[in-house]
């Protein structure tokens, strides 16, 4: 099939395929996976037609749930935020990086016998995670050096990383992202973080979030989901739209955050949807 041009992706877009290859639109989803910053809300404010979009999924019985990078702050925390910018969505349909990382060292935990004991750099979000999915956080002996989002990394912390890693701990990352967003500009994050351990340790760390299909399909399985009647909406080509790609999801990209139209281009793929934002969703649902 020839992709069309970014000019010609619409409202309609690319039709997906569903598991016996037949076409699927967003008429035909089920559940829902949504990026929360630049598709729901920016800079704390919500994105007109969000909260219309989310009614309509409660009104018609949709699954959903708000995904971000973000392992900060816990679903509770998110969802007042949210509140504030004036989108009501309960704890329940937020899904962060640092519960996905979390579910993730619980399975590997299960499946292979290792031990539960966890370094972590991070803040509430994920310590919560890894303590309500059962594992000890301690500076001694850790199975896992588990790094996250903090707007108070030290040269303490990082060193303590570093020695356990080169001990045998195993290093996990919540997410890639280099930076992150302060009122005062660009500030490092835990990608940039990761890059520092790992040049001093030799080892990368395995990422969970964004953009790892693995944080999409801990999501579906959180809410029952089905990859041939999941969509994603995101408004960033380099994650949410390839991760969704590859976890077999129906892709929409919103143009109301990072990525514009002239450059979908220049990506090797395209989303299955492109709109103006997530507005343009609901009469489709």
């Amino acid at each position: 099939m020839q992709i069309p041009s970014p000019d010609t992706l619409t409202e309609e877009g690319l039709h997906s395929l569903d598991v016996a290859g037949r076409p699927r639109s967003s008429k035909d989803i089920e559940c829902w996976l949504t990026d929360m910053d630049g598709v729901l809300v920016h800079e704390n404010q919500a994105i007109p037609g969000a909260a219309e979009l989310i009614q309509r999924w409660v009104d018609t019985s949709k699954r959903f749930l708000v995904l971000t990078n973000n392992s900060i702050f816990t679903p509770r925390d998110l969802a007042a935020r949210l509140r504030a910018s004036g989108l009501e969505v309960p704890e329940e349909n937020i899904w962060t990086s640092a519960l996905a990382t979390a579910q993730f060292l619980k399975d590997q935990v299960q499946s292979s016998g290792s031990g539960n004991r966890a370094y972590t750099i991070g803040e509430a979000g994920l310590t919560t995670a890894l303590h309500e999915a059962g594992f000890i956080l301690t500076d001694t002996d850790p199975d896992f050096v588990v790094l996250g989002e903090t707007r108070t990394y030290s040269f303490e912390a990082i060193t303590m990383a570093v020695r356990h890693i080169l001990a045998g701990a195993r290093f996990i990352a919540t997410n890639p992202d280099a930076t992150g967003p302060s009122k005062d500009g660009p500030m490092p994050a835990t990608g940039a973080i990761a890059a520092m351990i790992t040049k001093a340790t030799g080892r990368e760390p395995y990422i969970v979030g964004k953009p790892n299909p693995m944080m999409f399909r801990s999501a579906m399985n959180q809410i029952d989901a089905h990859s041939e009647t999941t969509a994603m909406i995101g408004d960033r080509m380099d994650t949410d739209i390839v991760a969704g790609m590859e976890a077999g999801l129906h892709t929409v990209l919103v143009l109301s955050g990072i990525t514009q139209r002239e450059e979908i281009v220049s990506f090797p793929f395209r989303p299955h949807q492109v709109v103006e934002s997530v507005a343009d969703l609901k009469s489709q649902i």
